[in-house]
């Protein structure tokens, strides 16, 4: 008697639940009526998994507008299997809210839902509830053959021959699950310090200090950070706007009308990091008209052709200035279509000169200064990156004014239509994700700062709050390219940049206010080392790698696991991060769809035979 084959999916959240979204879409034509079990691993609910938990301090936000984060697809998605179309998050709620959907959440929640606006940025709890119906919504959605099976732990190691069956092992249980294919979609990861951490760590052992390592904030405990006292803090990202929230709202002040009243509960932060800026802020619009026809200069075709050259591909060199280029592009042509009397010439006759001109050319700047007389319309990709490069203040005290006039400035164009060509680029931004994650390889850490940095930022609000927390003096800026040194005689932290010369702060606490590195190497993921040790390939930065046509897997000799797949930030096909917009063509469903398509037909052709003997 033959037995019922077994999918492992291990990781429960975003991404585990649109894997089992595409198993559900692609079963009909793939695998039919025969029978599957699903058995899906995570310590944490499924749907929002660890990151999205349920239980999370309702001050920490998406850094999406709730019109901006969908689960599903749609036809701008290239995927071989069917579009399934479903609600972006705005739409869920408004449905939650007239009861056409009814979901199982708490009060507070419920009221979130009720007053939420489409351009309004979620609590993080809320998206959990959305994230949460999302599974549900896939799993019944899978025909009546297929059953999922919830293992309630962490899964720390898989093994099994190439040729065989998977044994995946749950901390807790004394057997394993037993699956003929292993997805893993286990998303952020810890990650043991690496050598500068480990020393700042034994540092602060040694004398009393505080040092916080990179980690998520929203697990880390922050009680060791003492009222009053200064702390560095270096990373001005993502990681940095929780820990300024969660160390003054969270601890009792508040925010009235652009001044922040202290609960005198607060440490004094001193941040800085290697830009000395935050991230920009979220744009505060929404696109009306035209959008620039993408990908034109960093599609398909130019990638192949990038990386035909001979000799291994280095992504400065050969990628760089197309998607300089692209971004360029993106940048222009709203600029001309949609705000025209601001140009010189013609789009057309301006194109043309664009396409040939090399990134970077004294000839590229003379066709921008021809064709875009005001300096603030046209695109500088370096000064964007770099704002604070050459800016030297004699003292903290003047560099604090420069930075909340820069700011301020950000947040003014960030949320003016008149600049609508940011909101281009950003579209660009996109394009060139969607094309890097058909590459494969290990982009390095460049592209992805950049990205984060540009498209990635936290909504308006937050900076809004910075800003007033700055005037408090509740934060004080750094600078550019901030370093930390220890003192051992005087047993304190010292914070230097290269915006203040000869300045520093000195202080008994130090936070490193970023995430983990996502790498094999320093991974305190039992799971992925093990399969690191069992032969798995990693790239030069400790990326898991994979083939980016189905995310199987690949060995040190460039083989595909047949039985084993990886999706998600640790592996070469590493998508933004972020939840994907409607309409913009979402490359992690199509890598979701691609891995959901090769796992049913395997699943489908392995019970054609004598599964006695797989």
């Amino acid at each position: 008697m033959s037995r019922t084959p077994v999918l492992a999916v291990i990781g429960g959240g975003p991404r585990g639940t649109g894997v089992v979204e595409r198993i559900a879409a692609n079963a009909a034509e793939l695998y039919g009526d025969r029978p599957l079990d699903i058995h899906l691993v995570d310590p944490y609910p499924p749907g929002g998994g660890r990151i999205w938990r349920a239980d999370q301090s309702p001050l920490l936000w998406m850094n999406s507008m709730a019109e901006d984060v969908t689960m599903y697809t749609d036809d701008t998605v290239q995927l071989d299997g069917p579009v399934r179309p479903g609600p972006a998050l705005h739409t869920w709620a408004a449905r939650v809210r007239d009861g056409r959907t009814v979901i199982d959440a708490v009060p507070e929640v419920l009221e979130e839902i009720r007053r939420l606006g489409d351009q309004d940025f979620p609590s993080r709890r809320l998206q959990s509830a959305y994230l949460r119906w999302v599974y549900d919504q896939a799993r019944a959605a899978l025909p009546p053959g297929i059953t999922v099976h919830e293992h309630k732990g962490l899964a720390h190691r898989v093994s099994g021959p190439r040729d065989g069956r998977q044994h995946v092992w749950i901390e807790g249980t004394a057997e394993p699950v037993v699956a003929d294919l292993v997805v893993l979609t286990v998303g952020h990861l810890d990650a043991e310090p690496d050598d500068e951490q480990t020393a700042l760590s034994a540092f602060a052992a040694r004398h009393g200090l505080v040092h916080l390592p990179p980690d998520f904030t929203a697990d880390t405990d922050l009680t060791a950070l003492p009222a009053g006292e200064p702390v560095i803090v270096r990373g001005l990202g993502l990681a940095f706007i929780d820990l300024m929230v969660l160390l003054t709202e969270g601890r009792g002040g508040r925010h009235e009308n652009g001044v922040y009243v202290p609960s005198g509960q607060e440490p004094v932060l001193y941040v800085g990091s290697r830009r000395g800026v935050p991230y920009h802020s979220k744009i505060g619009y929404t696109w009306q008209g035209e959008r620039p026809p993408l990908p034109r200069h960093f599609g398909p075709e130019q990638l192949t052709e990038a990386l035909n050259r001979p000799g291994p591909a280095d992504f400065r060199r050969d990628l760089w200035p197309l998607i300089a280029r692209e971004l360029g592009h993106a940048h222009y042509h709203r600029l001309f279509t949609a705000h025209p009397e601001r140009t010189a010439v013609g789009l057309a006759d301006f194109e043309e000169k664009y396409a040939v001109a090399d990134p970077g050319s004294p000839e590229l700047a003379a066709l921008v200064a021809s064709a875009v007389p005001d300096p603030a319309d046209r695109l500088d990709l370096d000064a964007l990156d770099r704002p604070l490069d050459g800016v030297r203040h004699a003292s903290y005290d003047t560099l604090q004014d420069t930075l909340r006039d820069y700011i301020t400035a950000d947040l003014a164009r960030r949320h003016d239509p008149r600049h609508s060509p940011d909101l281009a680029v950003f579209l660009g931004l996109l394009s060139a994700y969607a094309q890097l994650t058909r590459l494969g390889g290990d982009t390095g850490s460049h592209w992805h700062g950049f990205f984060s940095y540009l498209a990635s930022g936290p909504p308006g609000q937050r900076l809004r709050e910075l800003l007033a927390l700055s005037r408090a003096g509740i934060v004080r800026f750094l600078g550019a390219e901030t370093t930390v040194e220890t003192d051992e005689e005087q047993g304190v932290f010292r914070a230097r940049s290269a915006t203040v010369p000869g300045a520093c702060t000195e202080a008994r606490a130090l936070v490193e206010a970023r995430l983990p590195d996502p790498s094999l190497r320093r991974t305190r993921s039992t799971l992925l080392s093990g399969l690191y040790a069992d032969g798995a390939a990693g790239t030069e930065s400790g990326l898991l790698a994979v083939d980016p046509a189905d995310s199987r897997i690949l060995d040190r000799d460039g083989r595909p696991h047949p039985r084993r797949f990886a999706l998600g930030p640790y592996t070469t096909a590493r998508s933004s991060g972020a939840f994907t917009r409607p309409r913009t063509g979402g490359p992690a469903f199509r890598q979701n769809d691609a891995t959901a398509r090769t796992a049913l037909a395997f699943l489908r052709d392995l019970s054609c035979r004598d599964l006695r003997t797989a």
